[in-house]
């Protein structure tokens, strides 16, 4: 359908929502990847603060997606890039195809591109994924740090593609609200924590871009962080569905009573207990100090409809910790 002609600067419903299929599953150690397929569809790539559009072709005939995570916590992981190689009876579909790292309102965070297939039969799609770099926590640490490859082999068919579900929101589209996570038996919601459920002796929470950011200082650094003192959790995340937002570039500065605590970046982390997030280790910190969040750039993650307008002018947060 044609795009909402006023959209927000913000998250909004989009004009429909589409179904998926399951391709098939596989097991890495911990890890769990589902490559699934739908309908292709608009989506749009960022750079810096800028967004291209990319617009279904007549080769188009499926969106092909990837979703990774963590079998024992359930996490989905939003790191690192797969690529794809497809055949269909021995001949090439697909070439070290890269995907996308994108963010949709019914799916989180997942990797996907729209790529054209060679009509209904049986296709063999090999996924190769990781190493996983980012700074890892607790149980997480030394995990996920080796280039997994494993196959997919699935009947593709155009008529079971025409019968995924498919529904247009005429009566919502445009409006500051985002539609539920798709539920799937076999897959977990990308969610992230609720902001009352992460510990901490001190928070305070802001908005920027029409992202939600939730700030909190942890007495005991999680295991895997260098430094000493406190440690300063920052989680940017979607309102509405709670999705984290990924590969993002933060600088905080922490101030008590005219004192420096901290002034640094803030690094993407992954924990089993706190999610992904962004975070370092600080100073004491108390009740009053001035904790300002500086986005130095937006996550870069492409963006179905409905997020392609938020998370891009993104403005500091000048906050005050308080005592929780």
């Amino acid at each position: 359908p044609p795009l909402v002609e006023e959209r927000p600067d913000a998250v909004y419903v989009p004009t429909h929502i589409e179904g998926m299929q399951m391709a098939g599953m596989a097991e890495a150690g911990r890890l769990r990847l589902a490559l699934t397929y739908s309908y292709p569809h608009r989506f749009w790539l960022i750079d810096g603060e800028s967004l291209t559009k990319v617009e279904i072709t007549g080769e188009d005939a499926v969106h092909l997606m990837v979703s990774v995570w963590d079998a024992e916590t359930g996490m989905v992981i939003p790191a690192s890039n797969p690529t794809l190689t497809a055949t269909k009876d021995g001949e090439a579909i697909l070439s070290d195809r890269s995907l996308w790292r994108m963010l949709s309102q019914n799916m989180g965070v997942h990797f996907g591109d729209n790529v054209a297939l060679d009509g209904d039969g049986t296709y063999e799609v090999t996924v190769d994924y990781g190493p996983i770099g980012t700074r890892k926590t607790g149980v997480f640490q030394g995990q996920f740090s080796d280039r997994i490859s494993k196959t997919f082999t699935f009947e593709f068919s155009q008529s079971t593609l025409d019968e995924t579900m498919y529904r247009r929101l005429e009566d919502r589209k445009g409006e500051r609200d985002a539609v539920d996570p798709m539920q799937m038996d076999m897959m977990p919601v990308p969610r992230i924590r609720p902001a009352e459920s992460i510990p901490g002796v001190l928070g305070a929470q802001g908005t920027s871009g029409d992202a939600t950011f939730v700030a909190r200082v942890l007495n005991e650094r999680p295991e895997g962080i260098e430094g000493s003192g406190p440690y300063l959790y920052v989680s940017p995340r979607t309102p509405y569905n709670r999705y984290a937002l990924p590969n993002m570039s933060l600088d905080a500065t922490l101030e008590s009573g005219g004192s420096t605590l901290f002034d640094g970046p803030l690094i993407a982390t992954l924990s089993p207990t706190l999610d992904y997030h962004y975070g370092a280790a600080v100073d004491d910190a108390g009740a009053g100090d001035s904790l300002t969040i500086t986005p130095l750039l937006p996550p870069q993650v492409s963006r179905h409809e409905g997020y392609e307008m938020a998370f891009r002018d993104m403005q500091s947060m000048d906050l005050t910790l308080e005592t929780l």
